[in-house]
């Protein structure tokens, strides 16, 4: 099982400025909540306890504010900053000291994920041996992703970043899982022409090991990618929609924890506290109510 996490909060942010020249994208609002928090509860649902957040260089004490060290939520988090975006294997690079000799997850800071199933398939994920495992979904418009061909057997046949010629509509999205040598490979990577190396490059390490798989985001399940405008207040309207007609919230990191049997309800009481007098404090209050 893999037991650590990486959430990737860098990046220049430069598809959402003027928003994200004094504020990190990932600290602005997805309807009730911060944006990283929807990442964070991603790893938690995968039963992640260890994660590793990497954040542009003197963004740290934003970040902190926000979420010290994880002690809330029952979990361990631990910062690293990143003097300049390098591309997304570069996150194994940095990290290869909390990573250590495990395997280890990674999610982008501004990826979205919500689905009935998804639990039980993030933690299918995290259970790999060797290798490494991807999670695909279903897109109208393959040419503007990296996406993947995939066999009967969910191991991958073809990977191409933005296709120019149909090779399938399953889109890889920005939650990874991989062994080990995902540290060696990502250092033995060249740069591409925009100068950073790239995810597609690493996945393709492990494709021609025959150690690439994937698991599918179903259909009733949800992938939105954060990074653009347009996307951004897309995912908002998403949350705000099921929020509002379900009562119950999305990516709630304290009642996550609390399922978890990782926290007691003194510990959300103490969120309370720190949140002071907001509706998400209203929604913890009906928590330990009950």
């Amino acid at each position: 099982m893999i037991k650590k996490g990486i959430i990737l909060a860098g990046g220049k942010g430069t598809r959402m400025s003027p928003l994200t020249k004094s504020v990190n994208k990932q600290l602005l609002p997805i309807y009730d909540k911060p944006l990283i928090f929807y990442p964070l509860s991603i790893l938690m649902l995968a039963k992640i306890k260890d994660i590793l957040i990497i954040v542009n260089k003197g963004q740290l004490e934003q970040y902190k504010k926000l979420l010290p060290n994880g002690k809330n939520l029952g979990i361990k988090i631990t910062y690293m900053e990143q003097d300049s975006p390098r591309g997304l294997p570069d996150a194994f690079i940095l990290g290869e000291k909390f990573i250590g000799k495990e395997k280890v997850a990674m999610i982008l800071g501004d990826n979205f994920f919500y689905g009935q199933n998804l639990t039980s398939i993030l933690i299918k994920s995290t259970n790999i041996k060797n290798g490494a495992k991807i999670l695909l979904h279903k897109v109208r418009n393959p040419e503007l992703f990296g996406v993947a061909k995939v066999d009967k057997r969910k191991k991958i046949t073809h990977l191409k970043e933005k296709p120019k010629k149909f090779l399938s509509n399953d889109a890889i999205t920005g939650l990874y899982f991989f062994d080990n040598k995902v540290i060696n490979y990502s250092k033995k990577l060249k740069p591409s022409k925009r100068g950073e190396i790239e995810i597609i490059d690493l996945l393709m390490r492990y494709k021609k090991n025959n150690q690439l798989t994937a698991n599918y985001i179903g259909r009733g399940g949800a992938w939105l990618d954060t990074g653009s405008i347009e996307d951004y207040y897309k995912t908002i309207a998403f949350v705000q929609a099921v929020e509002n007609r379900q009562g119950l919230k999305i990516a709630c990191i304290e009642e996550i924890a609390l399922l978890n049997k990782w926290i007691k309800k003194k510990h959300i009481t103490n969120s309370i506290k720190f949140y002071g007098n907001c509706d998400y404090s209203k929604y913890l209050k009906k928590l330990i109510s009950k």
